[in-house]
């Protein structure tokens, strides 16, 4: 009867995290069918395990012990309970700063990635590259730059931002000199005040290879408190950040203005 109730709470808990709007803080939007599945197969599970509870309360067994079925059981309560007893919060520049301010990129490491807290935390730049032999993930990223490259101007969307983030700092020289348009929540620079980062939360494939994407915007004499949506067009140009040590590509602002935060702030890479 416990393994039905548990199951029957798998079932729950997905349905609740789609109908309210919350599975898209913990996974790629575009593998939602996913979830749809693990709910379709915890439903017939706990119908399985309800015919089984039902055939043993005419034949008792007592084949499987007690301590099995109480490991196994408070095993599959751990999920449930993170689900329902933990509250999910859209992140921040807040997250930014907890984090520490240093965004390690690619060229410093292999990987583009930093290990921490048991995940691989990307700063700046989302890097697929893990998901690709070299060969293919140069000639698919030198076909996204050259698509982008070939517009007069970049508009940058939810449904784009990830590979276009990638491929301005695949190839940054390539793309300096380019009108870029985008949308982003604002991490003030401590160490410059005339400086900040436009950002968004971007998910590749789950929130454990989540990170914080986005560029440095320079050139505006505007201020703007952390977290405030703004929507920013600019050229392209690599800047040197002193306090960081490393050459960024970044937004000379030509225009800016307050935006509205997204319906959903995330954005996901798109394969």
């Amino acid at each position: 009867m416990i393994r039905f109730l548990v199951l029957a709470a798998y079932f729950e808990m997905t349905m609740y995290l789609y109908v309210s709007g919350k599975l898209d803080q913990y996974i790629n939007l575009h593998y939602t069918y996913l979830a749809f599945l693990s709910m379709i197969l915890a439903f017939i599970l706990a119908l399985v395990q309800l015919v089984v509870w039902m055939k043993q309360m005419e034949t008792p067994s007592h084949l499987t012990s007690r301590l099995a079925k109480t490991s196994s059981i408070c095993l599959l309560l751990i999920p449930l309970a993170v689900a329902w007893l933990f509250p999910t919060v859209s992140l921040d520049s807040t997250t930014v700063a907890a984090k520490g301010y240093h965004f390690p990129l690619a060229a410093e490491n292999d990987t583009g990635t930093q290990a921490q807290e048991g995940t691989s935390v990307q700063y700046l730049k989302p890097d697929t590259s893990i998901y690709f032999t070299k060969s293919t993930y140069q000639s698919e990223m030198r076909k996204i730059a050259d698509h982008y490259l070939a517009q007069e101007k970049i508009q940058i969307t939810s449904e784009n931002y990830m590979e276009v983030m990638e491929a301005i700092y695949d190839f940054p020289s390539e793309f300096s000199g380019k009108t870029i348009e985008m949308v982003g929540f604002v991490y003030n620079d401590p160490d410059n005040s005339q400086q900040f980062f436009l950002f968004r939360f971007g998910i590749i494939h789950c929130i454990a290879d989540s990170g914080v994407y986005g560029l440095l915007v320079t050139g505006t004499n505007q201020t703007f408190s952390d977290n405030s949506w703004v929507k920013v067009e600019g050229t392209i140009k690599v800047t040197y950040h002193t306090a960081l040590g490393q050459s960024l590509p970044s937004i000379e602002t030509q225009s800016i203005q307050s935006v509205q935060e997204p319906d959903n702030p995330y954005v996901y890479r798109v394969f």
